[in-house]
């Protein structure tokens, strides 16, 4: 029904934001991830999801689309509500998230607050093929450092090492060096593996 929200920051907090559209403030619960690449413009654009319960309507935030499609996608999940995908995605960045459940690492989504191991295996298991098949999500994975992530990991892979293995500690090292190139990630990896 709300999709996006366009107009003036009245409150920025690390939970929620305000956002006067017209004369009327719409607050809006936020990821932290939201929350850190928000600026402290005046005019901002935020893409929403809005939740309709017996007792309430909740509008949530995202920077842009892909972080609301993941939270979307999370939704789906059984046991995964909105609360805990919030807070898994304000512990993890939309890619970490994409990342983890593509390599079924399921320490990383079990490190989220209140995510057992059950609960992480579903996730992976009902996420796993939608997540590579959702064309919004590709805005994400085509970024040059998880372009530079894949050419590690089919390194490794052509070296011996499994998917599954070598993407745990290659997602460690790209979340430390952003900016780190192929031959640097393969190095650093290959002294961890």
């Amino acid at each position: 029904m709300i999709t996006q929200l366009r107009g003036r920051l009245l409150e920025k907090n690390p939970t929620h934001i305000v956002v006067d559209c017209n004369g009327i403030g719409y607050e809006v619960n936020i990821s932290l991830h939201t929350f850190s690449r928000l600026k402290d413009e005046e005019l901002i654009t935020i893409y929403t999801h809005l939740q309709i319960k017996e007792d309430s309507h909740t509008l949530y935030g995202f920077i842009d689309k892909a972080e609301r499609l993941v939270f979307r996608q999370l939704l789906s999940v059984s046991g995964i509500g909105a609360s805990t995908a919030r807070v898994m995605l304000s512990s993890l960045t939309p890619e970490q998230v994409i990342e983890a459940i593509s390599t079924e690492d399921t320490d990383t989504i079990q490190s989220v607050k209140g995510i057992g191991k059950k609960t992480a295996q579903r996730v992976i298991l009902d996420l796993k093929d939608k997540m590579q098949s959702t064309e919004a999500l590709t805005e994400i994975v085509q970024s040059p450092s998880h372009a530079n992530k894949e050419e590690a990991l089919s390194a490794l892979e052509t070296l011996g090492y499994t998917r599954k293995q070598s993407g745990k500690i290659i997602s460690r090292i790209c979340n430390n060096n952003p900016n780190a190139n192929v031959e640097e990630i393969i190095k650093l990896a290959l002294k961890n593996l």
